[in-house]
Order: C-alpha cells, then structure tokens, then sequence
C-alpha cells in the first residue's frame, strides 16, 4: 500500500509525506523502489504536524471552535491542506539479480525525489537467507512499528552469538524473562551449545502450574535442573562440598580483602582441599605466625567464611580436643557428600545441555559464588584443552541477570581482584565461552564489557542515561533510535548484532502460547528448515 513521498532531506534524514489514510507510526519500515530491480529499505524515528496554513490561523480557527463561536470550522481540503511527516533514515540498500539473488549494501545515496513509499512485504524480506541448518536461535518475527510479520522470524546463528556474548538491556516488565524463556527452548532445539542457567526466580524450568523447559519434547535428553530444595521431585540435589572450593572462586566476589584473599591462598598452600575447615577449626596464634598469617585478618576470614558459607567448628565429642565442622544449610557441605556435583554440571555442559540452577532461595553471595566455581571450572577444563580437542566441545554459555553484580564497575573495579564473569566477558571467546547478560542498569557497565557483548536485544526502556549507555555501545548506530527504544511495549525489541546488516525490530511471542504453538505441530513441521536468519 502507497504511504507516502519523499519531499525532501537527505541520506541520514528523508522527508515524507504522509499519504491521509496510511497511518504511519514510529519504527515502521518501508521502501522505495528504484528504477530497476532495487529499493532502499528506510525506517520512520519521528512524526510530526505539518501544514500549509500559517500557524496563527490554525490557533485562530481552534480558539473560535473551542470558545464555542461555530462548529463548521473546518478547513478546505483538510486532507491536502493539513498533513503529517514523517522523518526517515535509509538503513539498507537491496538490489534483485536476474538470477534472484540479492546484493545488500548500505545506503550511499538517498532514494529519488518524489518516490513513493509503500509499507514493506514479505517479498521485499526475500533477502533473508533461509537457514537449514539447526544450529540457530529464535528471537521472535520482524516487526514494522507494531505490526508483527509472523512468517519472517529472525535467528541469530547459535555458535557465532554465544561466543560473542549477548547482551539484553530493559525495565521491568519488558519482557526480559520472556525472551529469554523462548531463546532457551529454541536451542533445545539446536546442537552445539551448552548453557548454565542461574534463575533467582525459579521460572525457567516450569512446574505443573507453569509452562517451562520442562515441557520440550527433548528435555530428557538435553536438559537438568539443579535446586536446593530437597523437596522437589524433579530436581538434581545442589549440594557442594567445601573441599571442591578454591580460593580464586571467590575472586571479585563476596568483598573479600586482599589480605583475606592472600591468607586463603596460605591456607590453601599448606592444608590443600581441607583449607576451609581449617580456617574454621581456628589456628593458634603460633601457627598463623609461621604461616604469615596475621592474626586478626585470620579472624575476620572465619567469621566471614562463616557468614557465607554456613560452616563452623564445634568440638567433636567422639574424639575429645578435637573440633569437626558442622554446616548451616545442604549447600556447602562437608563428608563425602557433594563431591561430584560440580564435574556433573560441567560434564553435562561439555554434552551440551541446558543445566538450571534455581537459584531463588539463596543469597546473591550464593547464587554468585556457585555460578563462580562452575564457571572457574569450565574456563580452566576449555583454557587447557590444545585447539584440536576445544574445536570439537560446544560453546558454553552461561545466563546471569542483574548483571551488574558482577560486571559493573563496582564488581570489576573495586581493587579486590577480577571475577570470573569479567574474565570470560573478556577473554572468553578465545575458549568458546560466552555470556547472557540480563540488566536493568547498562550504565553501571564499563564500555569495554559493554563493547565486547557483540549482540544486543534492547527492549523497552524509559530511563534517558540507560538508553545513551546502549546506544553508545551499540554494533548498528542506533543514534535516532532514542524516542523509538522509549517507546517499545512488552515483547517489542531492537536487534543490534555484528551478524545482522542493520538493527532489526522484532516481537517475541508471549512464552505460552509460543510453546502451545510448538506443541500443537506436526513432529515433521518442527524441523528448523524454511525459517529464516538475517545475513550477516
């Protein structure tokens, strides 16, 4: 359908005239047709009155209607007379070969004065290259201002994506959970990737009042829940014994000192996999003096390994003078009991599995520090393997909301030494790790961190300093897009990636009826073949 023609602007900025009844909106794509097999894809960032009456008529004519002075007030030709125009900016240029294929480039000129703009179809979407492979991510249909295209869905490619890190920025109720929700039940569907999810809401997995990953056709295979409440039948226990706990787990997290942090190394130095109850039994003052340690720092480091970990020292009563540890809770544990809960983990990452941790009934210390020491363990296992061995593991990446706790510059700057996130966000695609980051707060994240999450999916946000910080960091420019990124409803997002040509507006399906869809098809109409992934 015709809606409109350019009247005037540039490569950066297109004029156009709204044809009365097209009823433009902020983000709509449209087109303009060249004069041969070509068309220039544009997309609207603002719309405003326009008119060919002087301003001080147009308040004249309003006053007199409103003061009551006449109601048949109206205008001649109000349709060509009064009119809207809406501000562009060319975002990819598309020429059809004989051989219908297509040549994408960025735009280096603006399209013709005077060309009509129509809204953009399916067929201008030919472009998108159909991906049969299965290793891809579902992000949701592409979107023109709110009107969804249900038969074009957007995938990013799985290996690609994970390693580059993927960042997702928005305010609550966005959507963010959703989409993540619907990214995590696509890989099921895919091979070549293992994730570790931490879920401090429990609302990944599913129960029998909630639709989850519980209920993908191939969750027996390829997925696992880990909780540490006992209780839940359909969970592995997450129970860790301290013995597996090193002391460069709690680099950059738990605000550790770096006296504390040197006295753990001693204590590891010296006691190896028994160092924690160790430091609970409590030295004299003789020992830690010819350890170097002193004795106040070993003080505070009982009292805090007490407060974090849940395990002190009591006097053993079947062997007087001696003490054993004793444990708050059936998380950190002691004996022979969770001794092989984190190679578990791994193992299942390394096959490449989905594994959740319900992380909702723990601190954030805990929550951070186990996603820490499977973390440490991963990179260390992917660090040292020769490139032949790590060419044939998957990626792994690992989920984390409220990502600042760890990638902010609180958390990497603070003097207490990096944390394990930091360091994957960092260094981790050299050895096919990656991260999902969730966060309300881009701006609490240092622009290098930023600058390495070659992904962003950017849904709705209000705050004026998180837009800039996402913008800013953005891999499309995203400079006029600060109105439209205010103004995306829930579900409603911006792909900004290195893999994609220019920044995609997509709209993610609610996760339920997402799922009910799936499962209603046809075991043969599930296969990935005749969906569609954006050229990178």
């Amino acid at each position: 359908m015709k809606g409109g023609q350019i009247v005037g602007g540039g490569l950066k900025d297109i004029y156009i005239r709204e044809k009365s009844d097209s009823l433009m909106e902020l983000g709509d794509l449209l087109v303009a047709e060249g004069d041969q097999s070509d068309y220039t894809i544009i997309q609207v960032k603002d719309i405003e009155y326009r008119s060919q009456i002087p301003q001080s008529t147009l308040e004249l004519s309003a006053g007199l209607k409103l003061e009551g002075y006449g109601d048949n007030l109206e205008v001649m030709q109000p349709k060509l007379r009064n009119y809207l125009v809406a501000r562009a900016k060319s975002l990819l240029y598309v020429k059809r070969t004989d051989k219908n294929q297509y040549i994408i480039k960025s735009p280096k000129r603006p399209p013709s004065f005077f060309n009509d703009i129509q809204s953009i179809t399916n067929e201008h979407l030919g472009f998108l290259k159909p991906d049969h492979k299965k290793n891809s991510i579902y992000l949701g249909d592409i979107r023109s201002g709110s009107t969804v295209k249900k038969d074009v869905n957007v995938h990013i490619d799985l290996i690609k994506s994970l390693t580059h890190h993927i960042f997702i920025p928005a305010t609550t109720g966005r959507g963010k959970s959703n989409l993540v929700r619907v990214m995590l039940w696509s890989i099921l569907d895919s091979e070549g990737a293992g994730i570790l999810v931490l879920d401090p809401h429990d609302e990944y997995y599913g129960d029998n009042l909630q639709k989850g990953l519980r209920h993908h056709p191939q969750r027996d295979e390829k997925l696992e829940y880990y909780s540490p409440d006992t209780g839940n039948p359909d969970a592995l226990t997450l129970s860790i014994n301290i013995r597996k706990i090193r002391p460069q787990h709690f680099s950059g997290i738990g605000g550790f000192s770096s006296a504390q942090n040197e006295a753990m190394r001693m204590f590891y130095n010296k006691y190896g996999s028994d160092w924690i109850s160790e430091i609970a039994k409590e030295k004299d003052h003789q020992i830690l003096k010819v350890m170097g340690i002193d004795e106040k720092t070993a003080k505070v480091l009982k009292r805090k390994l007490e407060t974090k970990l849940g395990v002190s020292a009591v006097v053993d009563e079947s062997s007087p003078g001696e003490k054993k540890c004793v444990f708050r809770s059936n998380l950190f544990v002691g004996g022979e009991s969770g001794l092989a809960t984190i190679q578990n983990i791994v193992e299942s990452l390394e096959k490449g599995k989905i594994v959740i941790i319900d992380s909702s009934k723990l601190s954030d210390f805990e929550e951070l520090f186990v996603g820490s020491i499977i973390a440490s363990n991963i990179f260390l296992k992917y660090k040292n393997y020769d490139s032949k061995t790590l060419k044939s593991r998957p990626v792994i990446s690992i989920v984390i909301e409220e990502a600042p706790r760890v990638l902010g510059r609180d958390a990497l700057e603070s003097g207490m030494g990096n944390n394990i996130y930091g360091t994957i966000a960092r260094e981790g695609r050299k050895f096919k790790l990656g991260l999902i980051a969730i966060t309300q707060l881009a701006s609490v994240i240092p622009r290098a961190i930023l600058a390495n999450m070659n992904t962003k999916i950017i849904l709705g946000n209000e705050m004026s300093m998180e837009r800039s910080a996402i913008i800013d960091s953005a891999s499309q420019d995203l400079s006029d897009d600060n109105r439209i990124i205010a103004s995306l409803d829930k579900g409603e997002a911006i792909v900004s990636s290195v893999f994609t040509k220019f920044a995609i507006p997509i709209y993610t399906p609610e996760f339920d009826k997402f799922v009910e869809d799936y499962l209603s098809k046809k075991p043969e109409e599930l296969k990935i073949e005749g969906e569609t992934e954006l050229i990178g």
